[in-house]
């Protein structure tokens, strides 16, 4: 209700009733909250803020069983985004470039909204997922205050602490090559100075306080956090968000029905695949062994070995792009005792060095004449253990993100499918393409010996798998949003051509082309002429297979979505 006021004339009138002009100069003399800021410091009168500024901080260093973190008062926050403009400022950030942001939640009724901006940076968390999945160990929680610090210069770049952290607080600097974070502004903390974005938010709604760890436990416990925000038990944050105010049972974040296609992550794709296709080809020659004649499987050994060596050592190489700064690759062992994907490296890094071995020894077994068999069997093993050990290390990379998408089981029989998958297909083709070449086997022998087996094996894990991976649609039929709804309809929506082509190249290259080779085995096909076009369909059969798993391992890292803090202010 406007006030009433007298005008020069002397007559009263509503403000209501005036021109839309009067009312628009009547506005304007309220000020706003930031232009109430800007006019305290521009008064040259006024005495120094600093002391003001320090009431914003604690004054004392954290005791035992506690820690600093942020305070922020949603009923003062008013998502004029001071904050975000200085930390950018004060800690010199590139553009495009952030550490603070600002989302919004709503609710409520049509007659009765509910707004709320939400500033949101890190939160310094007492488990940070970042710090623990670091295999380079660029992380550091500081023992006094509890801030969660990122080392710049350890840092490889690999991004992972990106898909650890369930509040999108790390972020990437691509012309850097590293990842970057708020420190809380330690260095300002140290001298009694407060942090850029308290001290530039206009309505005091940031400050810094001291938690007691054992209340975050206890918040943690009760899921005392934010409406739609990530579960605090993953890794117990400290900010504190106050309010006056209960916010309404369907308050959700504004962005909360987006569903939006994640990062595609080429190089890791490859990576897992090829390392995977690897694997499987060592463990399928592994388990022929006991089901095979030993002249075919020595026949094929030597190039059966080297090809997948090579795969590995083309897998590696590949990883390698996903860093931002290959230079410093040798610190990804850094963190064995809690990074799993340090552990990944490193069962990586000696399945490809015993799998070189291993594809030389029929090599150096010619230069000699000593019987090195019992070498042979143990190196073996080592190359069958350290790989299938570097599948359940990549499991459990993805598994400890806590997305619904790369839960452990799941994740599990995707990679292991694949493992079986790529192996029996590549020790089809290196069977028939080395008898082919080899003028002492026939590619007929080699069909009956196992070539047969493996294309029935090929058919019933591409069936199993396929089935497997269309499971997740059924989450379409979920009456409420939930991740795994988000999931399907990215599959069938912004990303369907991509699910489409993998469905038909994973039908075609592993149960269309199969059956094909089974029948033309039925028709007892075996002149040079049929003995070549089995090759030909051999080698068709694993090109699709393996386009099909690139484009599933894609779809793996483009529809994964998960819970993060609340967004919406642009």
């Amino acid at each position: 209700m406007w006030a009433m006021r007298t005008d020069n004339t002397g007559s009263e009138s509503r403000s209501t009733g005036g021109s839309f002009v009067e009312r628009l100069l009547d506005e304007q003399q309220d000020l706003s909250v930031v232009e109430r800021f800007a006019q305290r410091h521009d008064d040259h009168q006024s005495s120094s803020r600093a002391e003001h500024y320090r009431d914003l901080i604690p004054l004392t260093q954290p005791t035992q069983g506690e820690q600093y973190a942020f305070d922020v008062n949603l009923d003062a926050c008013t998502g004029c985004k001071a904050c975000v403009t200085a930390c950018h400022n004060l800690n010199g950030l590139d553009d495009e470039e952030a550490w603070r942001d600002v989302g919004l939640i709503h609710g409520g009724t049509l007659e009765d909204p509910v707004l709320q901006t939400i500033t949101t940076a890190c939160h310094h968390c007492l488990e940070p997922a970042c710090m623990k999945g670091c295999p380079a160990g660029a992380y550091e929680k500081d023992t006094i205050t509890g801030i969660v610090k990122h080392l710049d210069d350890k840092c490889i770049g690999c991004q992972y602490c990106l898909l650890a952290c369930p509040y999108d607080v790390p972020k990437y600097n691509k012309s850097r090559g590293i990842v970057r974070k708020c420190d809380m502004c330690t260095d300002r903390l140290a001298l009694g100075e407060a942090p850029a974005c308290v001290q530039a938010c206009p309505s005091e709604a940031i400050r810094i306080t001291t938690v007691k760890i054992e209340e975050t436990l206890e918040d943690a416990e009760a899921n005392f956090f934010l409406p739609g925000a990530p579960d605090p038990a993953l890794t117990l944050p400290t900010t504190r968000y106050r309010t006056e105010r209960a916010f309404p049972r369907n308050t959700l974040p504004a962005d909360y029905f987006d569903v939006s296609a994640e990062h595609a992550h080429g190089p890791l794709v490859v990576m897992l695949v090829l390392t995977q296709m690897s694997v499987g080809a060592f463990l399928v020659g592994t388990l022929l062994r006991a089901l095979v004649s030993g002249h075919v499987l020595e026949a094929i050994r030597p190039f059966h070995s080297i090809s997948p060596a090579l795969l590995g050592a083309v897998a590696l190489g590949a990883s390698v792009f996903h860093l931002g700064k290959p230079q410093r690759a040798y610190r990804a062992l850094v963190g064995l005792r809690s990074s799993w994907l340090s552990r990944e490296i490193a069962a990586f890094g000696l399945f490809a060095a015993s799998a070189g071995a291993f594809a030389l020894y029929p090599w150096v077994l010619r230069l000699t004449a000593i019987d090195w068999s019992w070498q042979e069997r143990i190196l073996e093993t080592i190359v069958v253990a350290s790989g299938l050990a570097g599948v359940l290390c990549s499991v459990m990379v993805y598994h400890v993100t806590r997305r619904e998408l790369w839960k452990g089981f799941p994740t599990a029989i995707r990679f292991l499918a694949t493992t079986l998958l790529l192996g029996m297909a590549t020790t089809l083709i290196t069977s028939v393409l080395t008898a082919s070449l080899a003028g002492s086997l026939e590619v007929g022998r080699v069909m009956t010996a196992m070539g047969y087996d493996l294309c029935r094996a090929i058919v019933i894990v591409t069936v199993c798998k396929l089935l497997f991976e269309l499971l997740v649609l059924r989450h379409l039929t979920d009456r409420r949003q939930t991740l795994g709804r988000r999931t399907a309809t990215l599959l069938v929506g912004a990303l369907g051509p991509v699910t489409f082509k993998r469905f038909v190249f994973g039908l075609l290259g592993g149960v269309v082309v199969p059956v094909v080779i089974l029948a033309q085995g039925l028709l007892g096909e075996g002149e040079q002429a049929g003995a070549m076009f089995t090759v030909s369909l051999a080698c068709f059969s694993l090109v699709l297979i393996l386009s099909g798993e690139l484009m599933e391992r894609y779809l793996f890292f483009r529809a994964v979505v998960s819970r993060r803090m609340p967004r919406g202010v642009v």
